[in-house]
């Protein structure tokens, strides 16, 4: 064993996949949590090692625990655009409701950050809530319009909302409405999609 890796957690985020079967031979718990909580499977997907996480996640590491950021592999992948990671966690069972610790599901950051094909991923292949509102009064939606750029992967975005159903009526805490926003930033093609006309 590589005399630098020390815990299950380093190796499991340095993509160490031989090393952390041999730290769970010799007892090391699946979902045991390091000092941001995380579990070997967290640490895994924060390095993006793809192979290391389809392995503890065959080894029945619990894809849902989240830890001190309330980040787990579903929230954190789709936040990172970390596509085939967001397809492994919902494929293991991931619940698509937990919230991040701004009260979003997957869904919203994948939003907000332009990763169009995480969006549509989810919208397609899980049971995500296009319509949950987070902690700060936003919708996927919302977030789109309010902290995209406007440009081409926002605009997919927002075509691919509405077509699963995104409540264009549902407004910040102050009312204002996608559209509103959409018109308020210049965003024209937005604006487009949004009214109702």
């Amino acid at each position: 064993m590589n005399a630098l890796v020390k815990t299950i957690h380093a190796a499991a985020e340095a993509g160490h996949t031989d090393e952390v079967i041999r730290f769970i031979t010799q007892g090391a718990g699946l979902n045991e949590r390091d000092a941001l909580g995380r579990t070997p499977l967290m640490a895994a997907v924060h390095g993006n090692k793809v192979q290391t996480v389809s392995m503890l996640i065959d080894a029945g590491a619990d894809i849902n625990i989240q830890d001190n950021r309330l980040d787990n592999p579903l929230l954190y992948a789709s936040a990172e655009g970390l596509k085939e990671i967001v397809e492994m966690a919902v494929a293991a069972g991931a619940d698509t409701r937990l919230t991040n610790r701004f009260g979003g599901t997957a869904l919203i950051p994948a939003a907000d950050r332009g990763h169009v094909n995480i969006v549509e991923f989810l919208l397609t292949c899980s049971d995500v809530d296009v319509n949950h509102v987070n902690n700060l009064g936003w919708t996927a939606l919302l977030e789109a319009v309010i902290l995209g750029d406007g440009g081409p992967r926002h605009q997919q975005i927002v075509a691919l909302l509405l077509q699963y159903g995104a409540d264009r009526e549902i407004a910040d805490r102050d009312g204002v409405t996608p559209l509103a926003h959409a018109r308020h930033n210049g965003y024209t093609e937005m604006e487009r999609m949004l009214s109702n006309s």
